[in-house]
C-alpha cells in the first residue's frame, strides 16, 4: 500500500514534470508564482528568459523545451538568468504579450519584453532568434 498518489493521479497544477523541476533545482531557476514575483525577477539587472511550459501532460514538447533552455544559456554564455512561469500566472502572461503557443521562452530587458520563442525549433533557429532577441534594445 502507498502513503501518496501517483503523480498521474494529482491535479495539473501540483504535478510538475521531472524536467521542469530540475530546472528549479539544479538549475536554480526561480518559480514566478504571483505578478509580484514576476516583477520582482524582471527588475534585476540583465537580461532575462521566463520558460512558460504549458501542460506537460498535453504538450510532449514541454519535456523537451525544459532541455533545451539550460543548453541555450550556456550557448550564450550566461548572456541571461532565467525562471520557470508558475501555471498560476502563465495564462495572463501569455495574452498579455501575445505569446499564446507553449512552451515558450520571453526574453525582457530593463522589464521590457523583448520577444518570445514559442513551440520547439530546430537549434540553429533558435541560436539565429536568441541573437536576434539579444540585440534588440527595449521599446
Amino acid at each position: 500500500m502507498h502513503d501518496h498518489a501517483p503523480d498521474h493521479d494529482l491535479p495539473a497544477a501540483s504535478a510538475t514534470h521531472p524536467l521542469i523541476a530540475r530546472l528549479e533545482q539544479e538549475f536554480d531557476y526561480p518559480r514566478l508564482c504571483s505578478a509580484e514575483d514576476m516583477a520582482d525577477f524582471l527588475a534585476r539587472p540583465g537580461v532575462h528568459c521566463l520558460f512558460v511550459p504549458g501542460d506537460p501532460r498535453r504538450n510532449l514538447e514541454t519535456a523537451d523545451a525544459a532541455v533545451i533552455l539550460p543548453e541555450l544559456r550556456l550557448t550564450f554564455q550566461n548572456t541571461f538568468d532565467c525562471a520557470v512561469v508558475d501555471d498560476a500566472i502563465e495564462a495572463a502572461l501569455r495574452e498579455e504579450t501575445r505569446a499564446l503557443k507553449t512552451p515558450g521562452f520571453l526574453f525582457y530587458r530593463d522589464g521590457a519584453f523583448l520577444g518570445a520563442i514559442e513551440k520547439v525549433r530546430d537549434w540553429s533557429d533558435y541560436l539565429a532568434r536568441v541573437t536576434h532577441i539579444l540585440s534588440l534594445s527595449p521599446a
